[in-house]
């Protein structure tokens, strides 16, 4: 293969070399000082990260875990949970809450549009025993984004918890836990951070707490209040992924030399250059309106097969992508462009998107859809990414 490798799937996502570098370190122990310290200064960039003056909790599992945990420590068995089904990943808080005793109440949104917050509040007014409201920011499945700032402003004035599933989008888009008014927001490693799989991250905030206190312990590993008095000591409740850690440590120093600002404008930036190819190309988006900045959803026409496609694309080109799920497995592409992913990288995907569309007996008329994508690029970073929607 004399092609760079390019992971551009929506997780996992390629690692900076400084990141494998600090994995790469020798072990250390996850109950003496040198641990300590360097949990403590994880703690620092996460409250950053997350925005909110609460402890980001590391958990020792995947992204899902985290959602487990939320699930667990803030429900109590028979209460109702509304669920924004929009997508795969939303179908995982209603499994979830079944398996846990939580009895889920689906508002369904068509795959690819974002929830109507009026909606949710009717629903809640319509039944005052809903104690909980679960939502993706980024359904990864159908590259969408929810719009959470708006649910927030809902479900702050009301007895009723927001549980936010950042895992593709925190580090991403804008996402300020306490100034909006998130109850619980969760991410997960293998994603915007930069990292490989295996570490999830919660905050809640202190409503959530308070909830939490109440609720008896039912889950031995996800306990959350025991993970918060262990924080608060410089250690996990359990074994720490160390290297984990020590690799976040190193992404955050990363993001802190950079700007959060300046690592949206350039998320923001990858969205519109991917989205501008897609159009100039004739191609359908997925998601039109609520769209995910990570991650961007394209049909494909009758006659081409996405995982056909993909399996050329990867052979060809060296560039790995992502087909949709379940009915959508044979007819959408999704490109992943968060975390370590620049624009010479996404040209290469859009290239690799083309080709293999073409090899699969598809025909596009566009010639100079990268030059398009390119200056969309340029210019929304020029412009930055659009503050006034988003905090």
């Amino acid at each position: 293969m004399l092609n760079k490798y390019r992971l551009l799937t929506p997780g996992p996502t390629p690692l900076p070399d400084r990141v494998r570098l600090a994995l790469a370190r020798d072990m250390i122990h996850h109950r003496k000082p040198d641990f300590k310290a360097l949990l403590a200064e994880a703690q620092k960039g996460l409250g950053v990260l997350f925005g909110t003056s609460q402890v980001v909790m590391p958990l020792s599992s995947s992204g899902t875990g985290a959602m487990v945990a939320a699930v667990c420590n803030l429900f109590l068995p028979g209460e109702k949970a509304l669920i924004v089904d929009g997508g795969k990943f939303a179908e995982r808080w209603s499994e979830i809450c079944r398996t846990h005793g939580v009895e889920p109440v689906l508002y369904k949104v068509e795959w690819g549009q974002g929830a109507s917050p009026s909606a949710i509040a009717a629903a809640l007014d319509a039944d005052k025993d809903i104690k909980g409201v679960l939502v993706q920011h980024s359904e990864t499945s159908t590259g969408t984004q929810h719009p959470v700032r708006e649910i927030a402003a809902i479900t702050r004035g009301r007895d009723t918890l927001l549980v936010v599933d950042g895992i593709s989008a925190v580090s991403i888009t804008p996402c300020p836990m306490d100034a909006w008014g998130i109850d619980c927001l969760i991410t997960g490693s293998q994603k915007g951070l930069m990292l490989p799989p295996g570490l999830a991250l919660i905050a809640l905030s202190e409503r959530a707490w308070k909830k939490a206190e109440q609720v008896p312990l039912r889950n031995f590993y996800f306990n959350l209040p025991k993970e918060r008095a262990n924080n608060a000591k410089g250690q996990t409740n359990f074994t720490s992924p160390v290297n984990l850690i020590v690799g976040l440590v190193e992404s955050l120093r990363m993001f802190e030399e950079e700007g959060l600002d300046a690592i949206y404008d350039k998320q923001w930036a990858l969205t519109m250059m991917a989205r501008t190819a897609a159009k100039a190309l004739g191609l359908t988006l997925f998601a039109p309106e609520h769209f995910a900045w990570g991650v961007t959803s394209v049909l494909m026409p009758e006659g081409i097969d996405s995982v056909r496609l993909l399996a050329y694309a990867a052979e060809k080109y060296g560039v790995l992508m992502a087909a949709g799920q379940d009915e959508l497995k044979n007819r959408m592409v999704r490109i992943g462009h968060m975390g370590w992913v620049d624009y010479a990288d996404l040209a290469a995907g859009i290239h690799a998107l083309v080709g293999s569309f073409t090899a699969c007996g598809g025909h596009l008329g566009c010639r100079n859809y990268l030059e398009q994508a390119l200056d969309a690029y340029w210019e929304a970073l020029e412009a930055g990414y659009p503050r006034a929607r988003t905090i």
